[in-house]
């Protein structure tokens, strides 16, 4: 668990220092000519992967081993706290894919034009990559990750 959290500080950090700001609107507002997502791509995968496994989504998913169980975990839920456990999962991703969407990738601006259509989109694209990834790639094991990490 943690460390993939420190790749996940050591991005938002690289993210600080080319903006020369903690605020967010200030973070934007410097990527008007180019987003950081092509200034530093490094940090953009990392911080992507990072979240991946931030999120316990696949192939990060090691507690929900489905292979082993019907569900993994989920089996001993049901009914509202099954559907509130999904809720805050998919409220994850898409708090992921908005702070990927204002570090990374302009926030609501596409160079000199923006609105918030703009950031509802690029939110979506982070959400089709959670989805895309599940479908494309196998679980890691244990091992693996920490190899990966």
């Amino acid at each position: 668990m943690v460390s993939y959290e420190i790749a996940l500080g050591f991005t938002v950090v690289s993210v600080i220092f080319s903006a020369n700001s903690f605020n967010l609107n200030q973070i934007i507002l410097a990527q008007i000519e180019s987003f950081f997502a092509f200034l530093i791509i490094p940090m953009f995968i990392i911080f992507y992967i990072s979240i991946l496994a931030e999120t316990n989504r696949h192939p990060f998913d090691l507690p929900e081993a489905e292979a082993e169980l019907v569900s993994g975990y989920n089996v001993e839920y049901s009914s509202m706290t099954f559907a509130l456990f999904f809720l805050a999962e998919y409220s994850n991703m898409l708090l992921m894919s908005t702070f990927a969407a204002i570090l990374f990738l302009g926030g609501w601006l596409f160079f000199f034009f923006g609105n918030s259509f703009l950031l509802s989109f690029k939110i979506l694209l982070g959400v089709i990559f959670f989805i895309v990834t599940r479908a494309a790639l196998p679980r890691y094991r244990y091992d693996q990750l920490m190899h990966l990490n």
